[in-house]
């Protein structure tokens, strides 16, 4: 199985803090799949100009063939201005409509307060649902007083994280046996 986790943002470090653990516990659970850690704020990507994704060339090229190799993509988002950053909606304009069909697509989210937590309800999950992901129903909500010098210090969000990379797998795994059997029924 092919795993991305996106970071999506290319300032601050709460959200690439909690994507390396979220990699970090994949990779301790599960080391017989491919994990890839996408940081945005480590590649140039280009603005959409409503070519293919296939058609970018350098880190746009890669970022976005990347993705959509991927059986599960993990974003990780902070909210900023509650809503998600311009360098990751870019991503998602970058892709194709069905970008994510027959993908799992969970969220994890860094916020300074409580208060954001609609962003992904009201914004991000639409988003997805259009794009034709199976979308992990529970999400990881990360707030500023979990976090410490660079360190998720709150045991229940990593509680949390471990659950979702479970249920990340587990999903997937579902919906291939589910193509599976669907596919049996054509006799060709």
């Amino acid at each position: 199985m092919k795993i991305v986790a996106l970071s999506g943002s290319i300032v601050g470090s709460k959200t690439k803090t909690a994507m390396l653990k979220t990699v970090e516990m994949f990779k301790q659970k599960y080391p017989e799949h491919e994990v890839t850690l996408l940081d945005l704020a480590e590649y140039k990507v280009e603005f959409s100009d409503g070519r293919n994704y296939f058609e970018y060339e350098g880190d746009t090229k890669y970022v976005t063939e990347t993705i959509m190799a991927a059986d599960a993509i993990i974003i990780g988002t902070p909210v900023f201005q509650a809503s998600i950053p311009a360098t990751l909606k870019n991503i998602f304009d970058l892709l194709p409509v069905n970008a994510f069909r027959d993908k799992v697509v969970s969220i994890v989210v860094t916020a300074g307060t409580a208060k954001h937590y609609l962003m992904v309800e009201q914004q991000l999950k639409p988003v997805l649902a259009y794009m034709k992901a199976h979308i992990v129903p529970t999400y990881v909500f990360i707030e500023e007083k979990d976090f410490l010098r660079k360190e998720i210090v709150n045991d229940d969000i990593l509680f949390r994280l471990e659950r979702l990379v479970e249920d990340t797998v587990v999903i997937v795994d579902a919906f291939k046996a589910i193509r599976m059997k669907k596919d049996e029924e054509y006799d060709f």
